[in-house]
This record gives structure tokens, sequence and C-alpha cells, in this order.
């Protein structure tokens, strides 16, 4: 275990009880060396001081969440406050103590840090094993280190929607990807960035990334970039000047039809306004989401795209085939391109274009990948 503590006798003091308890200790006054000792030992409990030079306790545990999601550790103080007590549970501090402490009441605490370390390894362990790692695994301080560098090792994919009489490439969906492992899909991003009320900044990260690599798209291309429903009230998404608003001529925002449109109460006109700078508007997952008219209502979208569990063995099922032939026919009427997502065989191709959808997409032409994936013609 590591004990960190400015206060060189109280330091000494604790080492001697913890030792005689039968834990190997290890000791400094300074939190950069111990950030440096984190980084090179694998300990399986922190013992600090919140109030030290340079560096609190809570801004130990801060970083240490970056280096070591399971460690417990154990925070002293003596002059307590809410706030602080409030932010080290945030981030994951096992237990607050308030010094003066009992040497009896400080080894049962460690004691049982220990025991809960064990545990949470053998928990990974187990997640590992039975293939269920994800967002809903993890504490919040956990979640917040594997958000930081998910959105640190972010990278776009792009896969190619391709035009139905076989004209070529009409555009390229940009997908979020991450080199976190334990937000191993963007489902699982998504479900962190709720979770932690960070969703304003994954929409950035996303938006950004994506113009940047589409500045080296082939000519004539759109970009379709995925919008939460909240990020309709991020006020970045209005600024001309981003990267994302220079390009807006070329840009299909999809917004999808999972998340429920209504918690934007002024939705019509911030679409108008997004509209008005050059954006079009899709609706996504068309036939899996929120049922009714208030997407179409408010949205009024020059793209639809039928979501892929809607066309995934489309030539098998009359009652498939009739409901696509029917959607499709009736955006046609209103002037609504539509996208067949999912297209992953030839008799599924045969079917999307004897329904009508002018664009397609999907496996059958390409993969997602980096920036730009070469389209198999069918």
């Amino acid at each position: 275990m590591l004990i960190v503590d400015d206060e060189v006798a109280l330091a000494r003091a604790l080492e001697r009880v913890l030792r005689a308890a039968g834990f190997d200790v290890t000791t400094t006054n300074d939190p950069t060396k111990a950030l440096e000792a984190i980084m090179q030992t694998p300990f399986d409990v922190v013992l600090s001081d919140i109030t030290m030079p340079g560096m609190t306790g809570v801004d130990l545990l801060r970083v240490l969440r970056a280096y070591d999601l399971d460690v417990p550790v154990i925070l002293m103080t003596g002059n307590p406050t809410l706030e602080t007590a409030v932010e080290a549970v945030a981030l994951g501090a096992l237990q607050y103590l308030h010094k003066p402490v009992a040497n009896d009441v400080v080894v049962q605490a460690v004691e049982r840090a220990s025991r809960l370390h064990r545990m949470a390894i053998m928990k990974r362990e187990a997640f590992k094993l039975l293939d269920h790692a994800d967002a809903a695994a993890l504490d919040r301080a956990s979640l917040q280190a594997s958000f930081d560098r998910a959105l640190e090792t972010m990278w776009m994919a792009f896969q190619p929607i391709v035009v139905s009489d076989g004209r070529g490439v009409f555009g390229y969906e940009a997908l979020m990807r991450t080199k976190e492992p334990t937000l191993p899909h963007p489902g699982a991003v998504l479900d962190a960035a709720e979770k932690l009320d960070r969703m304003p900044e994954l929409g950035r990260r996303v938006r950004n990334l994506s113009a940047q690599a589409f500045e080296k798209a082939p000519s004539g291309a759109v970009l379709f970039v995925n919008l939460h429903t909240l990020d309709l009230l991020d006020a970045e998404l209005y600024e001309t000047a981003s990267p994302l608003g220079r390009i807006a001529e070329r840009v299909v925002l999809e917004v999808t039809e999972r998340a429920a449109i209504d918690v934007v109460k002024d939705v019509v006109a911030r679409i108008e306004v997004l509209r008005y700078q050059g954006f079009r508007i899709a609706i996504d997952d068309l036939g899996a989401g929120y049922a009714g008219l208030a997407s179409f209502a408010a949205l009024q979208p020059e793209i639809v795209k039928l979501d892929m569990s809607l066309v995934r063995n489309v030539h098998t099922s009359p009652v498939r085939q009739r409901l696509i032939e029917s959607m499709t026919s009736l955006c046609k009427e209103m002037k609504i391109n539509v996208v067949a997502e999912g297209v992953e065989n030839a008799e599924e191709l045969a079917s999307v274009r004897a329904a009508g959808c002018g664009l397609l997409q999907g496996y059958f032409f390409a993969k997602p990948g980096p920036p730009f994936p070469q389209v198999v013609p069918h």
C-alpha cells in the first residue's frame, strides 16, 4: 500500500501501525512522487492526506484514476468540507477519514479496502471472461477515466452511401470509433456520456473530427453526421465558424428516432436555423425508434434512413417488403430521399431496389473504415 502525507511524523506513525498489521507499506511526503510510484507499482490501497502543497489528495485521486480504475483510495483531512467530500465520493474515494484517526480505525479501513480491491480485480476478470465489459460495469470515477480516454483516442470511420442505380457514391456517414477497451462500441460511449452528463462534449468531438477528416473527401460527396437529440441544445452546433458549420452545404445531420424529440421544446425553430445555415436534415433509424408523427413534423427531413432491422432478410419477409415499399412511396410523395441501411447481400439489394429506395448503405458495398473506403460495385 501507499501512504501520501506531507506531515512527516504522521506518515511515519501510520507506516509503523500498518506494517505491524502486516501490510507492505511505501510512504512519501510528496504527491508528485506518489504519482511516479503509482505509475511504476500496482498498489492495492492508497491512503492520502487531502491538504498538501502543490497537489491535493482529491487532485491525486483524479489523476490516479487515469492509471488505475480499481485501486481503493482512502482520504484523510483535518479540515473536512462538504464540497471536498462530495467531490471525493464522485471520483470514487472509498472512505473519507477525519484527523486525528485512531489506529484501529485506520487498520480496519485499509483491510476493508484491500479486500474490496481483490474483489474488483476478480470482477473485471469475470467480465472479460464473459465478454460483458461495458459502461454499466464501471463506477462513476472509472467511467470518467474511461470516457476521457475514449475522447482522446477517438477517430471517425466512414461508410459510403451509394446511389441505387449504380451511379456511384452519394456521400459518407461518419461513424464514431475509439481505442478505449472498456467502451468497446459507440453505444457504450453514448451511454457513458449520458451517465456523466457529457453529451455536449461528445457531440462536439464527433462533429469536429468528422469535419477535419472530410476535408480530404472526394469532390461533391456529402457528409452524414449523427446527432443525438440533446446535441440540438448545444450552442456550438449553430456556430457558422465551427469546423462543421464552415461546410454546412455539404452536411446532412442525422437525428435518430431512438431518442424522443420532444425533450427539445423549440426544436422547430432550431431546425430552421440549421437549415438556413445550409445543413440538410435526415431522420435516422426510421422504424426502430419512437412511433408517431412528432419527429417528422418537427424535423421535416430531406432524407430518411430505414433502420437495418427492417432491411435485414427483407427478401424472405413479404411483410417487410410491403412496409418498405409503402414507406418509400410515401416519402417520394413528400419529396424525401430514402436510404436503405444494412444491405448485406444481393437478395436484400434486389428487394430494396425494387421497393424504390434511391440510396443504399451496407457491408455489401463497403465496411466502415478510415477515410475513404472503396465501394464494391454491384
